[in-house]
């Protein structure tokens, strides 16, 4: 037993701990060694040469060598991963913690300042690496390239978006008219000759609105047509093996090639799953039930994860059903749920999403098909 505690003293003393909290103007660092009072400093934020001067003068305050090994953590949030891969190239050994997963006390009122919260995670970072590593969830960071290939599809995502905002807003200032009109591609013609109920003209003011309404719509409605074509031509000439991957995946039918690219680059392109209970569980198609005393009943899928990911399995796992019905993942759904009411088969297609996106895993990894899967040549998406 005294050697066990000499040993974990040892490996105390031969470590700085150093938590992150982490604003625009400036971070607020806490360093300890073990269980020891933590010493709290700020920095300018982004400056990695006060950074490394604040780990200096803190080994030199408590007492640790120049070369002793620094461990840090900060929450995931509006900086990103660009941090973590400074302090991993300045000798930092980092993680990246999932906020979510950090404990609070759960009274009505409690105290909460910079401070408490840097205290807070670097007893925390100290328990992780020393006694418990499930205190946590770590944030599995990605590397630049696979980092990039995702801004391709989110920034497709939130066009999207906007594309629907910008024809929604037309559509409600034309009814404000007693109007009723879609931005077509002929609508800034017809809105040189357009005419309220009385037979007179639109006021000027809003028909520069509506002008400049629709300007907007055509730009996202060229930025998604280059985003599409761009994915397209990835597809059909891949350029690196989650390009391949996402390739393979969209020559299964019923699954397009933009489904294929977000389940790929989100995933499969940089993730390591061991077994398919990972594979569920990351994108939150995973039950979860309570059973405490006399109650026993299951809460439903956990939506932990990528929400991306989840809604859009849910997607194909109807138009799975649709293009893929001589499949087995099919016929497993149509006897146990197809003669259901309408709420069963809404349950038991979340189950489908599940089984599928574990199929989808062995396919892209291990090259395993479906069972029953038809296969077809790739699409260009729409």
């Amino acid at each position: 037993m005294s050697q066990t505690t000499r040993k974990d003293d040892n490996t105390q003393t031969s470590v700085l701990y150093m938590a992150m909290e982490l604003s625009k103007r400036t971070w607020k660092l806490g360093f300890g060694v073990g269980n020891r009072k933590c010493r709290k400093i700020n920095v300018t934020a982004g400056d990695v040469a006060e950074l490394s001067e604040a780990i200096r003068i803190s080994k030199d305050k408590l007492k640790l060598p120049p070369d002793a090994k620094v461990r840090s953590c900060y929450e995931a949030g509006r900086d990103g991963f660009w941090i973590n891969r400074m302090l991993l190239e300045i000798g930092v050994d980092n993680i990246v913690v999932d906020p979510a997963s950090i404990e609070v006390n759960r009274r009505k009122r409690r105290a909460k300042t910079d401070r408490l919260d840097v205290e807070r995670m670097l007893k925390g970072l100290v328990t992780y690496h020393e006694h418990d590593p499930d205190i946590w969830s770590v944030v599995r960071v990605p590397n630049v390239q696979h980092e990039d290939d995702r801004r391709i599809h989110r920034e497709r995502g939130r066009l999207m978006k906007e594309r629907t905002a910008h024809r929604t807003r037309i559509q409600a200032l034309l009814v404000t008219m007693g109007i009723e009109r879609k931005p077509t591609k002929n609508f800034a013609t017809w809105l040189d000759t357009a005419q309220l109920w009385d037979g007179s003209v639109l006021p000027v003011h809003l028909k520069d609105e509506l002008k400049r309404e629709y300007n907007r719509l055509q730009l996202v409605e060229e930025q998604l047509k280059k985003l599409n074509k761009l994915i397209a031509d990835r597809l059909k000439v891949p350029q690196t093996k989650s390009d391949e991957k996402a390739a393979l995946l969209a020559s299964l039918v019923a699954v397009g090639p933009l489904g294929a690219w977000i389940v790929v680059k989100e995933l499969f392109a940089w993730r390591a799953f061991r077994n398919r209970r990972q594979v569920g569980s990351i994108v939150g198609l995973t039950p979860t039930p309570y059973d405490s005393g006399d109650s026993n009943r299951e809460q439903g899928i956990s939506k932990a994860g990528n929400a991306r990911v989840r809604t859009l399995m849910t997607q194909l796992a109807w138009l799975w059903l649709r293009h893929q019905p001589d499949s087995q993942l099919s016929k497993w759904f149509q006897q146990k749920f197809g003669s259901g009411a309408s709420r069963s088969r809404r349950v038991g297609i979340i189950a489908l999403a599940r089984k599928l996106l574990i199929a989808f895993w062995r396919w892209v990894d291990q090259g395993v098909l479906p069972e029953g899967a038809q296969i077809r040549a790739l699409p260009s998406p729409k």
